[in-house]
């Protein structure tokens, strides 16, 4: 059984979600570190705003603008920046690029390393949501729409966690979305790059709804940074103790008794793969 022990929120351990159930998953979540950061500063914000209450309407549209701005960021620094190939070039960003992204595409499964790092994701939400209602309603407004950003975060990442989970939704919200996400992961990672909001990808283009739409694509699982790409720039693949991988991830892929969370699009597990 893969329920987390006690202390979960340690950094260091680790969980796959392919041997997870989800009260498994429920509890690993709210005792991970970086959630209990996410609900912790969350609260404080809220607080804070409420402390410092002026004009509803001003919070209500600093949060409104939160829901926006969340999403709309998402989009540009999951599509320029994760899959962006400049970074693993780089000695001094490689191992940023390694943690943030490459490490989920070669296992899905680690929710260690599928949450964003709580180093970048907290001063860039922070950094981005705070300012923007600051100048909507004040500090009353940079409170409630970071608190509010918080929520989001907390919706986001578990809402990440169930579409790499061994399970599937019953909420046709739910398994829409992990569909996508799973396309992103096994068919074409050029397109799909929304979690639970698809609204950028229909607008800039980079949106499929079936596999068939787009070729599959040769780097799905390694982001471009091949065994070519290794030679020229080693960095990411010293750090990754020479297991870097171009295949399926394994294990992943076979999932709980055989039951993986492919898209419905995927090609039959290889031959003799564990």
């Amino acid at each position: 059984m893969a329920v987390s022990a006690p202390f979960s929120f340690l950094k260091n351990r680790k969980h796959q979600l392919d041997r997870m159930t989800l009260g498994d998953l429920v509890y690993s979540f709210f005792t991970y570190y970086a959630v209990i950061a996410y609900i912790t500063v969350g609260i404080v914000s809220l607080v804070f705003a409420v402390k410092w209450f002026e004009n509803p309407l001003r919070m209500l549209l600093a949060m409104l603008a939160a829901s926006v701005a969340f999403p709309f960021g998402w989009y540009l620094v999951h599509r320029n920046i994760l899959h962006a190939r400049w970074l693993y070039k780089s000695p001094l960003t490689a191992s940023t690029w390694k943690r943030i992204h490459f490490d989920h595409h070669q296992d899905p499964n680690d929710l260690r390393v599928l949450f964003g790092a709580l180093a970048n994701v907290l001063p860039t939400v922070g950094g981005v949501i705070a300012p923007i209602g600051y100048l909507i309603g004040g500090r009353s407004g940079a409170a409630a729409a970071l608190g509010w950003a918080m929520v989001i975060t907390c919706f986001y990442e578990f809402c990440h966690c169930i579409q790499h989970l061994n399970y599937t939704p019953k909420l046709g919200f739910l398994k829409e979305i992990k569909r996508l996400h799973l396309s992103h992961h096994f068919h074409n990672e050029q397109g799909n790059f929304g979690i639970t909001n698809y609204f950028w990808d229909r607008l800039f283009g980079t949106y499929y709804s079936k596999a068939a739409e787009l070729p599959k694509s040769a780097t799905v699982f390694n982001l471009g940074y091949t065994a070519e790409e290794a030679q020229r720039y080693p960095w990411v693949d010293r750090l990754s103790g020479g297991t870097r991988g171009d295949g399926h991830p394994k294990r992943f892929w076979q999932g709980k008794d055989g039951q993986g969370t492919q898209p419905e699009e995927a090609p039959a597990s290889p031959e003799g793969s564990p």
